[in-house]
């Protein structure tokens, strides 16, 4: 794995230091030491045994106002209590939340920082974006440690399709899995519209997850969604056994990448799918795997087109030999 050094601006981005700028540093500097902050990507490996303390093995723990919201451990623990008095939906608890990291910013002289074990463990982040979907504003934040990490299109367009599409797919009372959930956006958006959610997805995207999941569903939702580790796989059976676990919908938005995982994916997806299960898709068409891909599932599943805008696509299929119906 290559390692790379970025340097943070006080603008708030990160970036290589230029040819000009290093030039600069050889021949004594400009005069703007402390202008930039040094971060080393991928980050140190988090010490599972100093959870307590967020203690990062490999270098010392950066005080966080030095950080200027940029790199951080994670936000201030008085979001989790603000969070607490959000009930009638009122969007106040976005407000409160929004501004708790620039409050925490002021906390000067700490080098370590105590966070609830649901917030991410992952040193680096890019920042947060805020979205509307079922009257709520949702906060959601992007991180530096996999392509799970960041928002990618198809989980806005299935947000909006669900939202949008209510009587077509009816979420209220309905037990939803989310597969390859990312940053947790759909399995938020399902929540809020009544589903009992279990949003899944690997084990090193579940911090960043399941610290948006809970930001932004509770005193929202009745049922806080679950979020637990889901790796595809041809032998599913053995660790979620299909007389156990039963989902009303299925539902996925790029998953479909390059990656040597596709076969399993559609494995996976045909594990969950039993009579009287949905599997919505939502995917946008980049390269010759997703065209063969879709073509598998076709074939796997019914299918039929619920959208269609360009490359962006959402299917709804239910698998061979079950009765498709009204749900």
């Amino acid at each position: 794995m290559n390692t790379y050094t970025y340097f943070v601006e006080e603008i708030n981005y990160m970036r290589p230091k230029t040819k000009e700028e290093e030039e600069e540093e050889e021949e004594g500097g400009d005069g703007d030491e402390g202008k930039y902050l040094q971060v080393t990507w991928p980050p140190p490996l988090f010490n599972k045994a100093d959870e307590e303390d967020y203690r990062f093995v490999g270098q010392e723990t950066i005080p966080k106002e030095t950080l200027d919201g940029n790199v951080t451990l994670g936000d201030d623990e008085e979001e989790k209590d603000e969070c607490d008095g959000e009930k009638e939906g009122d969007g106040a608890c976005d407000s409160n939340c929004s501004s708790s990291t620039a409050g925490a910013e002021d906390v000067t002289g700490q080098t370590q920082t105590r966070a609830p074990v649901w917030y991410p463990s992952v040193i680096c982040s890019l920042g947060k974006d805020i979205y509307n979907y079922v009257g709520h504003d949702i906060v959601i934040y992007e991180a530096l440690d996999s392509f799970g990490a960041v928002m990618w299109p198809a989980a806005l367009a299935l947000c909006s399709f669900l939202e949008n599409n209510r009587e077509m797919v009816n979420l209220q009372g309905k037990e939803v899995l989310e597969l390859g959930s990312g940053t947790g956006l759909v399995a938020i958006v399902a929540s809020l519209l009544g589903a009992s959610v279990t949003a899944t997805d690997l084990p090193e995207v579940l911090s960043n997850l399941r610290a948006n999941v809970m930001r932004n569903t509770r005193g929202r939702c009745r049922q806080l969604p679950q979020v637990t580790t889901l790796s595809w796989s041809f032998e599913m059976e053995r660790t979620f056994p299909a007389s156990v676990y039963r989902y009303d919908y299925v539902l996925a938005a790029d998953v479909v990448y390059h990656h040597d995982f596709l076969k399993e994916l559609l494995a996976t997806m045909k594990h969950f799918c039993q009579p009287g299960t949905t599997v919505i898709w939502a995917n946008r068409v980049r390269m010759e795997s997703d065209l063969t891909f879709t073509e598998n599932f076709k074939k796997t599943f019914h299918t039929s087109l619920l959208f269609e805008d360009g490359d962006m696509k959402i299917f709804m299929a239910t698998y061979r030999g079950t009765e498709t119906g009204e749900r």
